[in-house]
């Protein structure tokens, strides 16, 4: 929410000190503000900053809070549970407080990786206000990313300390390589990534667009992309925008672009021959033609899927931009890769292959 017009978001920061503190020693990592107080520049103007702690447990970290503007929330040491419990506690109240007294606020940046603040995420959204977590991977609770509308891991972003100096990588010999080849095989490549980044856009443009939601720009599809999972950040393929990323997607044919009714906020659709779509039709193509031989007549629709699936277990006509198989085989059918036809006795459409 915003006032007097302006549509500048404003944030406000909750810190759970002890938290993140302790989850970036146990990976080797220290907590500082400036990487994330950088991303927090991008989303708004930042007008509440607070942190929670014992700070006498945590002299050494005081500084960096002074100098970025932060208000130091002392929460006194009587035993170690207690202790953690009132900060949490002392936190989730100043932000319900602040959620409901100052309306301009419209974010909450909610910095832990605590499953106690799940249900502080939940209230703030019921109450309109948009939540973005943030917290360290390998140690955050995972109820909380999906409770957020956005969550950021901080050891992703750039400029995020190490603790200690790391070896550097060298170099992998052949016999390196070798080695890691089962392993390579086992994880997935940077074009394994890029593929199911695809997928993924794919099927998301497609629930957008089948929503009714009309033109889908590219602010829209990153909604709902974040929607989807909050965790979703270009930055983990190699993008340093999202525009660049759809830059990219473009360039593949996979979806196309074209200016908006906002500057800089370009509508997306699907390119007209979507990359892979040829041989997805092929794929079934060739399914019905085989069926026909081995039902000695024509196969129908119903069960169709399955076969396809049992030669690409990961079709799925999403992947193209349908909301569902019978549009895809009706696409099939325009495009003369097979025939279709609708049996009133039987209630169900029948699929063949036109004899060349």
């Amino acid at each position: 929410m915003t006032t007097n017009g302006n549509s500048e978001e404003r944030l406000a920061l909750f810190v759970d000190h002890e938290n993140v503190a302790i989850g970036a020693r146990d990976i080797g990592m220290r907590f500082e503000l400036a990487p994330l107080l950088d991303v927090l520049a991008a989303r708004g103007r930042l007008v509440v900053r607070r942190a929670y702690a014992d700070w006498n447990l945590f002299r050494d970290d005081r500084r960096g809070y002074v100098d970025a503007n932060i208000e130091l929330m002392e929460i006194p040491q009587r035993g170690d549970s207690v202790r953690k419990n009132a900060a949490d506690i002392q936190m989730a109240v100043d932000a319900m407080e602040l959620a409901f007294t100052r309306d301009f606020v419209s974010t909450f940046v909610i910095v832990s990786g605590d499953s106690d603040f799940t249900p502080l995420v939940s209230k703030l959204r019921e109450l309109d206000k948009r939540v973005i977590g943030v917290g360290m991977k390998g140690s955050t609770s995972g109820m909380l990313p999906p409770a957020c509308d956005e969550f950021i891991f901080y050891n992703r972003l750039e400029g995020a300390p190490m603790r200690s100096p790391k070896d550097h990588a060298k170099g992998r010999s052949g016999s390196d390589k070798k080695k890691g080849k089962k392993a390579t095989e086992e994880s997935s490549t940077g074009k394994q990534d890029l593929k199911k980044l695809e997928r993924l856009i794919r099927r998301t443009l497609s629930g957008v667009q089948a929503s009714g939601a009309g033109t889908v720009q590219a602010s829209n599809l990153k909604r709902a992309l974040l929607r989807t999972d909050p965790t979703f950040t270009e930055q983990d393929y190699g993008f340093r925008a999202f525009r660049e990323l759809l830059n990219h997607l473009a360039e593949s044919s996979v979806i196309e672009m074209s200016d908006g009714s906002a500057p800089g906020d370009p509508e997306i659709g699907f390119a007209p021959e979507a990359k892979d779509e040829s041989e997805a039709f092929a794929l079934l193509a060739d399914v019905v033609r085989d069926l026909e031989k081995e039902l000695g007549g024509d196969p129908p629709l119903s069960g169709l899927k399955d076969q396809i699936r049992k030669r690409a277990p990961d079709f799925s006509e999403k992947d193209f931009g349908y909301s569902g198989f019978l549009q895809f085989c009706k696409a099939a059918v325009a495009k003369n890769f097979v025939e279709m036809d609708w049996e009133e006795d039987d209630q169900e459409y029948y699929l063949y292959v036109e004899a060349s």
